[in-house]
């Protein structure tokens, strides 16, 4: 939101109920509009009624205060005085006007379910923390405000320097952050369904790995299922989630996928096939790879292909890599893999971006001339930075979600503006 120029505008300051700014604060930043424009028209409105809307409770009020066309203030104080009511009470009425005037807007679904394909050839580089840092972002409470950081613009570092400046982790010369902006979380149902045997995902948001013998996603792949699909999803509890957010824990069986997956017919649209029944619960599934280029991954970049009706870029394979040189060589395998499989297949595969997870700038000329090097690639772009901090650690540690541990942090924050990049 851009304000407008005080110019022909004057400060005024009054008083409003903690509960009433708030709530101003949380749709304006909802709808992208000015508080001070919002307070203009509730006023405007409010002038132009026959006589005074039912009272509000203004008990406990604070100081407030924003800009108006010179004169509205004046106005407004002698129509408060001709109706009998206080500044303080006219003020709240015409805010609470505004607010019944212009409702939160509804979370706009997608048509199709969109699918990100965490992924990355190379152990350890953070794919399951981004998947679920971004889950979390996207299934946050829309009518809460949460800070991001958004970059305008992910381009090259400054080339008089190997350190990138700013916010360690966060910061390179034409991608220089803007200020922290409070905005609604994004509201969105989404799935998390762990696809890795090891089960890194299902045991950092303090689930239990589903029992070797029962059924499982590796079932359902198979053509082995024993009940609906449904019953074993389970729901991420917190608040801020409500109950959008879900994870389709692991299973150890996962490890004999690739062999189980060699007798399926059509074994390329096996996930496919597992999660079609529940499709139509989410507006996102995000799917946290195994390190592997085996008969699994081939199921996973094909579930996020383009379908005929989606737009591009809403669903695709969103690429992990650190600010080293191992990462590289694995990427290489990745985008072979996925180029593979368009061309024998004839498939539409988008790339949602690369992501540069924990990058730490005070690691030097390595870590600086890798993240270069990444920022170089144009297709696909980085879309994120991490940066290398405990938090993620700590949360993993006490089987948190990031959101949940350190909703205001550093790593928070990023993954916030991954989700909006991405959404």
């Amino acid at each position: 939101m851009t304000s407008p120029s005080q110019s022909d505008r004057e400060k005024v300051v009054s008083k409003l109920p903690p509960w009433l700014r708030q709530e101003l604060k949380i749709r304006t930043a909802q709808l992208r509009v000015d508080i001070q424009d919002a307070v203009h028209q509730g006023i405007a409105h409010w002038s132009a009624l026959a006589s005074a809307p039912s009272p509000v409770d203004t008990s406990g009020a604070e100081s407030f205060s924003t800009w108006l066309p010179i004169g509205q203030w004046e106005s407004f104080r002698a129509a408060s005085k001709d109706r009998g009511v206080s500044l303080i009470q006219g003020l709240a009425q015409a805010v609470h006007l505004w607010l019944e005037m212009n409702p939160a807007p509804t979370v706009k679904r997608p048509s199709v379910v969109r699918r990100i394909v965490v992924c990355n050839q190379k152990g350890g580089v953070g794919k399951t923390a981004i998947t679920a840092g971004t889950a979390e972002a996207l299934a946050e409470d829309p009518s809460t405000l949460h800070p991001v950081r958004v970059a305008r613009q992910l381009a090259r570092l400054s080339p008089a320097s190997d350190e990138p400046t700013g916010e360690r982790g966060a910061s390179y010369s034409e991608t220089t952050p803007v200020d922290l902006e409070d905005l609604p979380g994004l509201g969105m149902r989404v799935l998390l369904v762990d696809f890795d045997p090891q089960g890194h995902l299902t045991k950092q948001l303090g689930q239990q790995p589903l029992p070797i013998g029962g059924d499982s996603l590796t079932c359902h792949m198979a053509g082995e299922a024993k009940g609906p699909l449904t019953d074993l999803i389970v729901p991420v509890p917190d608040d801020r989630f409500g109950d959008r957010l879900h994870l389709l824990p692991a299973c150890t069986d996962a490890f004999l996928l690739d062999v189980r997956l060699s007798t399926v017919r059509a074994r390329e649209a096996a996930l496919e096939r597992a999660l079609a029944p529940v499709e139509a619960d989410y507006d996102v599934i995000l799917i946290d790879c195994p390190p592997s280029l085996g008969l699994s991954m081939d199921a996973a970049i094909y579930y996020g292909r383009r379908r005929d009706t989606e737009q591009p870029g809403a669903s695709g394979a969103l690429i992990v890599v650190q600010a080293e040189d191992s990462s590289a060589d694995a990427y290489d395998l990745l985008t072979s893999q996925i180029n593979d499989l368009r061309d024998d297949l004839s498939l539409d595969i988008d790339y949602l971006g690369l992501v540069v997870n924990l990058y730490d700038g005070r690691r030097g000329y390595i870590a600086t001339s890798s993240l270069q090097a990444w920022m170089d690639i144009k297709d696909p772009r980085v879309v994120a930075i991490v940066p290398d901090l405990k938090e993620q650690r700590e949360a993993v540690r006490v089987k948190q979600p990031l959101f949940v541990y350190a909703p205001k942090g550093d790593q928070a924050v990023a993954l916030r503006a991954l989700a909006r990049e991405i959404s």
